[in-house]
C-alpha cells in the first residue's frame, strides 16, 4: 500500500512527497535575506503551522523571505535510509531557494535556516554535516546547501545524554549504535566552518533539556564560531513561539532581529 499524506489538527503525520511553502515580503520591504524553516514534532509529525507558517509570517514583517519545508519523516515505511531523509529534503530546499534567488530577490549569501525542537536538529544537521546526500544529477546540484546562519529554538542537538528520546528513536531506530548516535549528535560535528547560530531555550524545558543548546554553543565557541548568541530564559518550557511566551522570553524575537542586524544579514536601522 502506497504512503499517502496524513494531516490532522494542524499536524502532518505522514507525507508522501516533501514540499516547500513560500512566504515573500513586499518588494519595498524585502531586505534580501531569507530563512528556510524546518518545523518540529519529534520526527514523528510536523507542527507546520505553529513551528512553520506563523514564524514565516513574522519574518516577512522584518523583510525576510521565509520558506517552510514539510520534509519527509524518518518513520515512514517507504524509506530505504530513514536517518538521512530529512537532511536530503533540507539540502534540496536550500538549493531550490538559491537557484531561484533572483526571482525572489534574495541574496544567496544571506540564506539561513531555522528549526524548532526536532526541526532544530534538522537545521543544525544541515549546518554541520558535510556529506552531500541530495545530489540527483540535475542543475540544482551546482548550488550550495550550506546555510549562512542558523536560528535554533528549543532545539534537539544531541542524541546522547540529554536527548529527546522520541526524536532519537524515530530518527535512528530503537537500538542505534554508539557510532550512529555520535554521528547525529551535532555538538560533535561543529567545525570552524560551521555558520553562526542564534540559540533560544527555556531552563524549565522538560522535553528537550537546555543542555542541548548549551553543548552546541560550547562547541561553537571551542571552534571559534564566536558570532553566535545564546539565550536561556527562566520560563517557557517547550512552547517558545511567537505568542504566549512568559516574562522575558517574549524578547526572543527582538533579540533575534538585533542579532541578524548585528551580523549584517539584514540592514541596520
Amino acid at each position: 500500500m502506497a504512503l499517502e499524506d496524513s494531516v490532522y489538527n494542524d499536524r502532518i503525520y505522514a507525507i508522501k512527497y516533501p514540499r516547500m511553502h513560500t512566504f515573500v515580503p513586499a518588494k519595498e520591504e524585502n531586505t534580501g535575506a531569507a530563512v528556510v524553516i524546518f518545523p518540529g514534532g519529534g520526527y514523528h509529525h510536523l507542527t507546520y503551522d505553529l513551528g512553520g507558517f506563523q514564524l514565516a509570517k513574522w519574518f516577512n514583517t522584518i523583510g525576510v523571505s521565509a520558506f517552510v519545508v514539510n520534509y519527509r519523516l524518518p518513520n515512514s515505511r517507504d524509506l530505504k535510509k530513514p536517518q538521512i531523509t530529512p537532511l536530503q529534503d533540507a539540502q534540496r530546499a536550500m538549493r531550490i531557494v538559491r537557484a531561484r534567488a533572483e526571482e525572489w530577490q534574495i541574496d544567496p549569501e544571506r540564506v539561513g535556516v531555522l528549526g524548532t525542537s526536532s526541526g532544530g536538529h534538522v537545521a543544525s544537521t544541515i549546518g554541520t554535516h558535510k556529506q552531500d546526500v541530495s545530489s540527483v544529477g540535475d542543475s540544482l546540484d551546482h548550488y550550495s546547501y550550506q546555510p549562512n546562519f542558523m536560528i535554533l529554538i528549543s532545539p534537539v542537538i544531541t542524541l546522547g545524554e540529554h536527548t529527546h528520546e522520541g526524536s532519537r528513536e524515530n530518527l535512528l531506530g530503537p537500538n542505534p549504535s554508539e557510532e550512529l548516535v555520535r554521528e547525529y549528535s551535532n555538538e560533535f560535528q561543529v567545525t570552524n566552518q560551521t555558520p553562526p547560530a542564534f540559540l533560544v531555550h527555556a531552563a524549565n524545558d522538560q522535553a528537550v533539556p537546555p543542555q542541548n543548546s548549551l553543548q552546541f554553543y560550547q562547541a561553537l565557541l571551542d571552534h571559534g564560531v564566536s558570532r553566535s548568541s545564546i539565550h536561556i530564559f527562566p520560563r517557557g518550557g517547550h512552547e517558545i513561539g511567537l505568542v504566549g511566551n512568559p516574562g522575558s522570553t517574549k524578547q526572543w524575537t527582538d533579540l533575534c532581529r538585533a542579532w541578524l542586524k548585528e551580523l549584517g544579514f539584514i540592514q541596520a536601522d
